[in-house]
C-alpha cells in the first residue's frame, strides 16, 4: 500500500530534507521513526528537497508498506518524531502516483523583519529596511510572471534540461506595522537556489543597488546577475505542494503568527 504523508518541519537543526552522509537530515530522522514504527526499513520519498536551514510549512513524503495500518499512525509517529517535525496526515493513494512528479505546483514564501528579534531569527531573516524601496521591488516582482527561463537565478543550470519555469503567481506582502514582509512565489517548478537567488537580487532592486533593466537583462538575455548570491536560509519556507487530485491548505505551525495580520503592498 502506498501512502502520501504530510507533514511540516522547521529546518534550523537540519542540512535539509535529504538524507547524506555524517549531517543531519529530515529525512533521515523521518525514516528513522518509519522504521521504529513499522519494524521495516522503508524509504521516504519526499516532494522535493529544501536545503539547510530552510523550513517546510507544508511537505509530503511517500512510503509504501505491506499493508494497512491497525493503528493511528499519525499519533504514534507524532510520539516518536522531535518537536521540530509534525506530522498531519497518512493518506491512502494509488501505487502510480509518485509525491514529487505528480505535484503540479509549488509555493515559496520568503519572510524578512527589519530589527534584530530572537523570537523570529530562526524562521525569518534580518534586512534592514532602511532606504527599501517596495515600489522597485513590486516592479521586479511583476517581472517574473512575463518571463519564463530562470538560467541565471539557479546555482547549477547545466544540471537541468531545461531551465523554463512557469510562474503563476508572485507578490510582496507587508504587516500592518510595516515590520515584517513576505515575499511569496508559486511556480511549476523551481531550479537550484532560484528562490534565494531571486530575493537577494529583488532586495539590491529595493535597496538601489542593482537597476530593474539589469534585473530585467537577467530574465530575458539570460545574463548571470552581478550580486550572484543567496539571501539567507532561515527566512525561506516551503509554504505549499499542490497535486490535481489533493488540495490540503497547509498547516502555519512553522511561520506561528508572524503572517496573521499582513497585507499586500
Amino acid at each position: 500500500m502506498k501512502y502520501f504523508i504530510h507533514l511540516a518541519y522547521k529546518g534550523t537543526n537540519y542540512r535539509g530534507w535529504q538524507r547524506q552522509p555524517n549531517a543531519p537530515s529530515v529525512q533521515a530522522v523521518l525514516e528513522d521513526a518509519v522504521r521504529k514504527m513499522t519494524g521495516q526499513k522503508i524509504n521516504c520519498i519526499g516532494c522535493g528537497r529544501t536545503d539547510a536551514g530552510v523550513h517546510a510549512s507544508q511537505f509530503y513524503c511517500h512510503i509504501v508498506v505491506d499493508q494497512a495500518f491497525e493503528f493511528d499512525p499519525v499519533f504514534r509517529l507524532n510520539k516518536m518524531l522531535p518537536d521540530d517535525i509534525a506530522v498531519f496526515d497518512f493518506i491512502e493513494m494509488p501505487r502510480g502516483v509518485h509525491v514529487q512528479h505528480d505535484a503540479v505546483s509549488r509555493t515559496y514564501s520568503y519572510f524578512v523583519h527589519d530589527s534584530k528579534d530572537p523570537f523570529l531569527n530562526d524562521v525569518s531573516s534580518f534586512y534592514s529596511f532602511e532606504g527599501m524601496d517596495f515600489i522597485k521591488m513590486n516592479k521586479a516582482i511583476e517581472l517574473l510572471q512575463q518571463q519564463g527561463d530562470y538560467r541565471a537565478f539557479c546555482k547549477q543550470p547545466n544540471i537541468y534540461k531545461s531551465t523554463q519555469c512557469k510562474v503563476l503567481n508572485a507578490g510582496l506582502i507587508k504587516n500592518g506595522a510595516a515590520s515584517q514582509f513576505r515575499f511569496q512565489i508559486t511556480a511549476d517548478r523551481f531550479l537550484r537556489g532560484m528562490v534565494r537567488i531571486l530575493v537577494a537580487n529583488i532586495l539590491e532592486v529595493g535597496y538601489g543597488k542593482m537597476e530593474l533593466h539589469e534585473f530585467e537583462d537577467c530574465l530575458v538575455a539570460g545574463k548571470k546577475p552581478t550580486y550572484f548570491k543567496e539571501a539567507f536560509p532561515q527566512g525561506l519556507h516551503l509554504s505549499g505542494v499542490e497535486y490535481p487530485f489533493l488540495k490540503i491548505p497547509a498547516r502555519r505551525v512553522v511561520v506561528g503568527d508572524l503572517d496573521s495580520d499582513m497585507q499586500g503592498i
